[in-house]
C-alpha cells in the first residue's frame, strides 16, 4: 500500500503538489501510487472543496489534524512562508516525512530549528526547489562536471517576474515583513538552488536591496507601507574561486518567469533561461573557428527523465512536470536512495544562510563572509 499523503494549502503551489502526487506513479511506473488522505486549508469549506477537486479523501480546516493522523506518512507544506517552520517541525516531531515549499523559513533561527528537527527525527525532509529538476539543468551539470566548458570562473544569476510591478496592486502578505526580506528569500532562493547544484556554495557577498514602491493600496482603504524589498542585487565569490552576480526583481514589467543562468569557463560557456526552459545554449572553443557559436540543445529523451513524459524530442516539459520529477526524487529518498537529486533541509539551510548574509550585507553596506 502506498504512502499516505497530507497536503497543507490548496493555492497555486498546493495544487501543484496535488498534481504531482496524482501523477507520479503514472509517469514513473516504479513507485506505488500514493494514497491522498487529507487536505488542510484555512477553512473547512475551502479544504473540503479542494480535497474533492484534488482527489484527496477528505478536507479539514485544522492543519494539525494531518500531523495527528496515523494514516498520513508524508506532509506537503504549501502554506505561506511564515508558517513553514511551525508546520514542518510539528510534522517531523510526529514522525512524518516533509515536503516543504521554499523558502525554508522567514528567519535563520527558524530554518535552523527545521534542520535540527529533521536530523533528530530521522525522517526525510526536502524543499520545493523544482527548477533543479529540469532535464536541461541536469544536462548543464553533466557538461560542467565533464569539463566541457573548462574551469568555471564567472557566474551570472538573474530572476525576474512582474507580478509585483503594478504600483496599484493591492498590498498582500508577500509585501509584509512577516513573509521575509521580499524578493531575496521569496525569489532569489531559486537561482541560488541552481548555483548549489551546478557549481557550489557562496563564501562571501556584498549586496543592495531596493523598494520600487514605498506603499500599496490597503484592503480597508488608503495605502499601506511596503515592508520588504522587491529588488535585490549582489556580487559574490564561491568556494570554487569563481566570481558572480545575482540580480532579482519581482517588479520587472514584461518578465513572466525568467531565471537566467550564465556560466562562463576557461573553455566555453552555458546559458539558460527558464522562460525557454526546454533549451540550453552551449558554446565551446573546441569548435572550428569558422563554425563557432552557441548550440541550442532541445530537451529530448537523451536528457533524463524527459523520456518518462514524452518519447519524442522537442515537444517540451512544463513547470508542473518538474514538480512530478521532484515528487519522484522525494520518494527515492524516502526509499533510502541517497543519490536522489533534491535540496534537503541541510542544503536548504545553507541557502538560507546565503539569503541572510546577503540581507546583512545590504544593511551594513559591506562584504559579508559566510
Amino acid at each position: 500500500m502506498g504512502l499516505g499523503i497530507g497536503l497543507i494549502g490548496s493555492g497555486y503551489m498546493g495544487k501543484c503538489h496535488a498534481m504531482a502526487w496524482n501523477s507520479v506513479a503514472t509517469v514513473f511506473g516504479d513507485v506505488e501510487r500514493p494514497r491522498l488522505v487529507a487536505l488542510a486549508d484555512a477553512t473547512e469549506e475551502l479544504a473540503s472543496r479542494h480535497a474533492k477537486a484534488f482527489a484527496f479523501d477528505r478536507g479539514t480546516g485544522n492543519w494539525r489534524d494531518l500531523v495527528a493522523d496515523p494514516d498520513i506518512d508524508v506532509i506537503s507544506i504549501a502554506a505561506p512562508n511564515q508558517f513553514h517552520a511551525e508546520m514542518a517541525i510539528a510534522a517531523l516531531e510526529a514522525g512524518k516525512h516533509v515536503w516543504c515549499e521554499k523558502p525554508m523559513a522567514t528567519s535563520l533561527e527558524d530554518a535552523t530549528r527545521m534542520r535540527d528537527a529533521a536530523q533528530a527525527s530521522g525522517k526525510t525532509a526536502i524543499l520545493g526547489y523544482n527548477y533543479i529538476q529540469n532535464p536541461m539543468m541536469r544536462q548543464a551539470s553533466r557538461l560542467i562536471a565533464e569539463g566541457e566548458i573548462g574551469t568555471v570562473n564567472h557566474i551570472r544569476l538573474e530572476m525576474d517576474e512582474d507580478y509585483m510591478a503594478d504600483p496599484d496592486e493591492a498590498f498582500y502578505w508577500k509585501s509584509a515583513a512577516t513573509s521575509g526580506y521580499g524578493a531575496l528569500d521569496d525569489f532569489a532562493v531559486h537561482p541560488l538552488s541552481l548555483l548549489t547544484v551546478l557549481h557550489g556554495r557562496i563564501t562571501s557577498v556584498v549586496a543592495d536591496m531596493a523598494k520600487p514602491y514605498e506603499d500599496r493600496p490597503a484592503a480597508g482603504g488608503g495605502r499601506r507601507a511596503v515592508e520588504n524589498h522587491d529588488i535585490s542585487q549582489a556580487l559574490f565569490r564561491t568556494e570554487n574561486g569563481a566570481s558572480g552576480v545575482l540580480m532579482v526583481n519581482r517588479s520587472a514589467w514584461g518578465r513572466k518567469g525568467r531565471i537566467a543562468v550564465q556560466i562562463f569557463g576557461s573553455e566555453g560557456s552555458i546559458l539558460f533561461d527558464q522562460e525557454r526552459m526546454n533549451e540550453l545554449q552551449v558554446f565551446t572553443r573546441k569548435d572550428r573557428s569558422d563554425t563557432q557559436g552557441y548550440r541550442t540543445l532541445l530537451a529530448a529523451p537523451a536528457h533524463p527523465p524527459y523520456q518518462q513524459f514524452i518519447p519524442a524530442p522537442g515537444h517540451g516539459l512544463g513547470f508542473n512536470e518538474l514538480k512530478v520529477i521532484e515528487c519522484r526524487e522525494l520518494l527515492r529518498l524516502i526509499d533510502g536512495d541517497k543519490a536522489a537529486h533534491v535540496i534537503d533541509f541541510d542544503t536548504g539551510l545553507e541557502i538560507e544562510r546565503i539569503v541572510h548574509a546577503t540581507a546583512q550585507s545590504a544593511e551594513r553596506r559591506s562584504w559579508v563572509e559566510l
